[in-house]
């Protein structure tokens, strides 16, 4: 047994642009006599000492250094040069090709930090951190600590910084960030003390730094969570630093966030990019209660984390920002990606059980975050908001700096609500299947309800029928508008639910379940109310119902329910007018993927048409300069079939539209697509935008023309090229699969199958990952893919991450080919 460890870690960066110093002081208690091991990867290692004796290092393997006969208290000193990485994992570094600055970085979650120092890779092994950090005197150097004085180094031009220990966390919330970063940097001050806050990001993007923006959310942040927690932030100093090439959105890092650097806009965004940020930015404060303060104590519970930083962030934006809708974004983007998630053959309970650390990473997904945050908001209308909260100042109170399983939380909230909640964690956090609610009733001549039932059916894989708190919503369509008459709020239980409160009431226009989005499951609307959406979806006056009907329609042509056609037309009516741009931009991509994968193919082409010409009307019917406008635009990029409007757009000539230099590389990415743009033009495009971002869309552009030659090389770059760093990866594997392309496409169902085989094993989780997402043969559905697919999940003996990967696209697969035939699925 292992217990008690501290770290004491120097790191040197300035030993080669391949390889760093790394040299950690491990102390721990353990049982005398007893064996263990340490996590080191990827290291040339010079000393091993254990208590004083050295270890020969041949011993390391595997990533190991295993340790025998060990004392009651040990110290373990190695030594190593360890490799930066340019994968997004352990230590990466980047160089920026706008003007040859270096930046580092650390991303450690989930098992990472071992790439950096010898560690106990695991989050209940917490620890206090020691850092000591050696780089060139004139960088900025941050950790989890605040940053102190460098000490220069005589003789060189470079300095150490000697950083204090930290608070108790566990080693994947450690961090180091280094480089030619800028700063900005500004306090907090609030009831309950000051926080020193800094915002990073690399020289080149110093010019679209909004930090005043940025800084604002945070405040309101800390505002909204040290007033609701009743705890004062607890890692002294927050900096949150936006950094090149980051496999994710952000980490939660205590005290020292890292974000994509994407995040600082260098071009004209909507307002839908900055309700997301803040989101972002929320989503990380949140965890540094609810998982560096209180930390699982095993990966089983990782959706403690994400599901309730999930649900605060959103939560926090409506009660302490300038997005107040938010709950409405999360509805039109982040439960979708849930719904899906969940009918994938991957499903899993939200509490998951993860077997190995493969399984962690791939379970980073849309039940972790976006089932698990709908699951929460229905507990928090199930025990009601005080009580959740209550809960939760017990649960860190009692916990911090500590480590939890699910059923302390469980504990804490049936303290404070009076509720018995371990039944509803059993049918809610650990089973799987999402369930769909629809309506049953009848009426009498006059037109009133004399029965009103709530059915509920779940998938015959997934059988578990809950209980949900929902709102139902009747509306009228009266002057033009469809307006709520009556809301009544109920508990549905079992198969159905007959609701009496409905009997007497009169028929509406639209009956809409699950009103105010309370719980989690897909809705069905009746005959009437989805004739009167097609009508008049436009003219609901509030944002989440809008949402909720979007939803409904969409989940209905991915079931096959509802015709491609009949979904487009609906898009094609109302998006017009949406107000909420999370669901503008989402309307756009399912309008899309309605034409390109759920539409029959000798229907294909008339849709397609019919699509393209109603975005371009849109475009043009905009208001100039508006959010709508440049939504609009970005969608006929992704519909445009011609190029004669996209050379217009790329020209300037729409009034109001700026076409700065990402809208210039969506439209000149759409001409790759459809063949008129080739490689010269795509190169005069980079040399006016020579940075990283546009060497990253220029790859992509060029892995988009419908040639055989670009795809082989797109393939080259995406699969074998190990140089190719991970975001160029990411942009050139999104842009191999197109509509349309089937031709060319062809030779890509067994290259694609023969990569599966081993591309996780030779190139990691994350890089195995973008590989067998993107490049799934599902652009253009056709049986004899799915039929070879089949043939090789059969027989594949490719490790259970990419067999994971490779039934979810063959699910997505087969459900296009269902709904091309009209199948119900």
């Amino acid at each position: 047994m292992v217990a008690d460890p501290t770290y004491d870690v120097a790191l040197d960066l300035t030993i080669g642009d391949e390889r760093f110093g790394s040299v950690t002081t491990l102390t721990f208690a353990a049982t005398a006599g007893a064996s263990t091991f340490v996590d080191l990867v990827d290291a040339e290692i010079d000393t091993i000492t254990l208590n004083g004796a050295p270890i020969d290092p041949a011993v390391y393997a595997d990533s190991r250094i295993p340790l025998e006969d060990l004392q009651e208290r040990n110290e373990l000193v190695v030594s190593s040069r360890n490799l930066y990485s340019h994968s997004g994992e352990g230590l990466h570094r980047f160089v920026d090709p706008s003007d040859d600055k270096v930046y580092l970085y650390t991303q450690f979650e989930v098992p990472d930090a071992r790439r950096v120092f010898t560690t106990f890779e695991q989050p209940d092994l917490k620890a206090e951190f020691t850092f000591h950090v050696t780089a060139p005197a004139h960088w900025q150097v941050v950790s989890n600590s605040p940053t102190p004085d460098p000490v220069a180094v005589d003789g060189t031009d470079s300095a150490t910084w000697h950083f204090a220990p930290t608070k108790t966390m566990s080693t994947y919330i450690t961090a180091l960030v280094a480089g030619d970063y800028h700063v900005v940097r500004d306090t907090y001050t609030g009831e309950r003390g000051e926080i020193p806050l800094g915002v990073f990001c690399r020289q080149s993007l110093v010019p679209h730094l909004d930090a005043d923006d940025i800084l604002l959310i945070t405040k309101q942040g800390f505002a909204f969570f040290e007033d609701a927690f009743e705890m004062a932030y607890p890692f002294g100093k927050y900096d949150q630093l936006f950094v090149p090439e980051y496999n994710m959105g952000a980490m939660e890092n205590a005290g020292c966030v890292t974000f994509r650097d994407e995040m600082i806009f260098r071009s004209r965004q909507t307002q839908a990019a900055y309700e997301q940020r803040a989101n972002t930015i929320l989503h990380e404060m949140a965890h540094m209660w609810f998982g560096d303060l209180v930390t699982m104590k095993w990966w089983d519970d990782l959706w403690l984390n994400e599901s309730f930083a999930e649900w605060a962030a959103h939560h926090s934006s409506v009660e302490a920002t300038r997005f107040t809708e938010a709950w409405t974004g999360f509805t039109n983007n982040r439960k979708n990606w849930a719904y899906r998630q969940d009918q994938l053959p991957s499903t899993h309970p939200i509490a998951a059980d993860n077997y190995d650390l493969h399984a962690v990473e791939a379970n980073f997904d849309g039940i972790t975050y976006a089932k698990g945050a709908s699951s929460l908001k229905q507990l928090v209308s199930w025990v009601g908001l005080d009580d959740f909260l209550a809960g939760l100042r017990a649960y860190f109170a009692k916990h911090a700096y500590g480590n939890t399983e699910l059923g302390d939380l469980l504990h804490e909230l049936e303290e404070s609500s009076g509720r018995e909640l371990q039944s509803w964690a059993a049918e809610w956090l650990q089973t799987t299947g999402v369930n769909t609610l629809k309506a049953e009733f009848e009426t009498d001549a006059d037109g009133a309800f004399t029965s009103f039932d709530v059915v509920q059916t779940a998938h015959a894989d997934h059988p578990t029928l809950r209980r949900h708190r929902i709102a139902i919503g009747l509306y009228d369509l009266t002057d033009g508008r469809l307006v709520r008459r009556e809301r009544i709020e109920t508990d549905v239980r079992g198969e159905r639910t007959a609701i009496a409160e409905l009997v007497g009431l009169t028929q509406p226009d639209l009956v809409l379940l699950n009103d105010d989005d309370l719980t989690y499951a897909k809705i069905r609307l009746d005959e009437r109310s989805f004739a009167t959406l097609v009508q008049g979806i436009a003219t609901i006056e509030e944002s989440l119902p809008r949402a909720l009907c979007w939803g409904a329609a969409w989940d209905m042509t991915r079931d096959a329910e509802l015709a491609s056609t009949d979904f487009v037309d609906l898009v094609l009516a109302g998006i017009g007018t949406e107000t909420d741009l999370v669901a503008v931009g989402s309307l756009l991509r399912q309008g899309l993927g309605a034409v390109n994968l759920y539409t029959p193919e000798e229907d294909q082409a008339e849709l397609a048409g019919r699509w393209e010409a109603g975005v371009r009307a849109l475009v043009e019917a905009a208001e100039a300069g508006s959010d709508h406008q440049l939504a609009l635009v970005r969608g006929y990029a992704g519909a445009a079939r011609s190029e004669e409007f996209l050379r217009s757009l790329l020209a300037g000539e729409l009034d109001g539209l700026t076409v700065d230099a990402d809208l210039r590389w969506s439209l000149v990415s759409a001409l790759a697509r459809i063949g008129s743009a080739d490689a010269d033009e795509i190169a005069a495009e980079l040399e006016r935008d020579d940075t990283n971002a546009g060497r990253e869309r220029a790859a992509g552009a060029l892995a988009l023309r419908p040639l055989a030659e670009a795809k082989e090389e797109a393939w080259r770059r995406a699969v074998e090229d190990r140089t190719t760093p991970n975001e160029t990866r990411r942009s050139i594997a999104a842009g191999i699969q197109v509509s349309g392309q089937a031709e060319v496409l062809a030779p890509y169902v067994e290259k694609y199958l023969e990569m599966a085989e081993r591309v996780i094993d030779d190139m990691g989780v994350w890089i195995g990952q973008i590989a067998l997402i993107n490049l799934f043969p599902n652009a253009n559905p056709s049986l004899s893919t799915l039929d070879r697919v089949d043939q090789w999940l059969q027989t594949t003996s490719a490790p259970a991450a990419a067999v994971r990967y490779v039934s979810e696209g063959r699910d997505d697969l087969a459900r296009a080919l269902r709904a091309r035939a009209g199948v119900r699925g």
